[in-house]
């Protein structure tokens, strides 16, 4: 159909994780206690792909490993990961974790979405209404699941309405709305800047953008994972191409020391594991971070920045934050359409690399875009492009492009 599921049919969409004691009671091992929907008549090959995938969720919601006990408080939190498949294609983890309803000290447990679809704000809302049934029983989130399942995702800036029954509530209409701006949709940058000052940011991009090796380390599950998926959002319309992972479950640690890129998240409690592996640390840099981006548009790019101060909701935070870095790549590399050279038609394009570099007037800028030009992520882009038959370009970063040309005509005749 050419609607997309809310929650794909295809997918295993929602999974609860439960900490359960070890065979001898010393501790809690997560496990995976319920599954919706179930998956029967699956050939021997997919049935060890799900269990491979149904173990990494389990690591995912609790990352922390077996050190937990039970408690009487726990405030919820939500936060979010990245599987990749075997074929390289990237589903994302939605997670809740929360403490059951009940009395006396008992372990929380996790609720789990993976779905395609990023759209962060709008899992967390379904999570909202998941927990508010949770509290009353396990049974009552079922029938609301199915209603999901039953419901088309909206598009773009459309919502769509799912009609619940709860006991003593009645009948409630919930809607859920999904953000215009699609590649935004499940990042928010208030938890990026609240962390880093903009200066600190202009460094992160600037290792990114290189693709460097970058360890995020914080106390907070929801704080990791935002902060990972807004550093990642900055680097739009290129996508990272490496180790991407927004909670490094502690059976996987040693993945600081891989000698190629990666984006890591990593709590707090885990930091000596992380130092011990050699040379990474809280705030430590390589120190050439502020000398990558040209110093111009450096300049630029916090300027930009400033206008955020007067961004009222997080919307409007995105656009300003997503803008003054969409119009870094803009100038820096927003001509690479005019040296994609197509010899005869029908035949897939070439880019002319060396010529595309040497038509930048700018010394520091033309000096970025060589080290830019041999990013895999760069490289991915041109692949597609070149792939591409010639003709009118789409999205928002062409369309970007287009405004950035016809303002320095304009600018040109004045």
């Amino acid at each position: 159909s050419k609607f997309q599921k809310l929650i794909p049919q295809t997918s295993r969409y929602l999974v609860v994780v439960s900490l359960k004691k070890t065979s001898d009671g010393s501790s809690y091992e997560p496990q995976i206690t319920y599954q919706f929907p179930k998956r029967d008549g699956m050939a021997r090959y997919q049935r060890e792909e799900e269990e491979k995938t149904l173990k990494a969720i389990t690591l995912f919601c609790f990352p922390e490993g077996i050190n937990w006990a039970p408690l009487t408080e726990y405030h919820s939190e939500t936060f979010s990961f990245v599987l990749t498949e075997i074929d390289g294609s990237r589903r994302n983890g939605y997670c809740r974790r929360l403490l059951p309803g009940g009395r006396g000290a008992r372990p929380p447990e996790a609720f789990c979405i993976i779905s395609s679809l990023a759209c962060f704000g709008l899992f967390s809302k379904i999570f909202d209404e998941v927990e508010k049934r949770r509290q009353i029983s396990m049974a009552m989130i079922y029938p609301f699941m199915q209603k999901l399942r039953e419901a088309t995702f909206p598009a773009p800036g459309h919502t769509v309405e799912i009609k619940s029954f709860i006991p003593e509530s009645g009948t409630e209409i919930i809607s859920l709305t999904r953000p215009l701006d699609s590649w935004l949709e499940h990042v928010d940058f208030g938890t990026l800047f609240s962390c880093l000052t903009d200066q600190e940011v202009l460094l992160v991009f600037a290792a990114a953008v290189l693709e460097r090796r970058i360890v995020f380390i914080a106390d907070d599950l929801g704080t990791l994972s935002q902060v990972i998926h807004a550093v990642a959002a900055l680097l739009y319309p290129f996508t990272w191409q490496h180790t991407f992972i927004s909670i490094v479950p502690e059976i996987l640690i040693d993945v600081v020391m891989a000698p190629t890129p990666y984006l890591l998240g990593v709590q707090k409690h885990l930091l000596d594991l992380v130092t011990d592996q050699g040379d990474v640390s809280g705030a430590s840099t390589i120190g050439d971070e502020d000398s990558i981006l040209p110093p111009k548009l450096q300049a630029e790019i916090l300027e930009a920045l400033r206008n955020k101060q007067e961004a009222p909701t997080v919307e409007e935070l995105n656009r300003v934050v997503s803008e003054a870095f969409l119009q870094f790549f803009v100038k820096t590399v927003g001509h690479y359409s005019s040296y994609v050279k197509h010899r005869h038609a029908g035949e897939q394009g070439q880019f002319e690399k060396r010529r595309f570099y040497k038509a930048i007037d700018s010394r520091t800028t033309r000096h970025f875009v060589k080290r830019f030009i041999q990013t895999q992520m760069f490289d991915l882009f041109i692949q597609e492009v070149e792939q591409q038959q010639p003709g009118p370009q789409q999205g928002v970063f062409h369309r970007k492009i287009v405004e950035h040309q016809e303002r320095r005509k304009r600018e040109k005749k004045h």
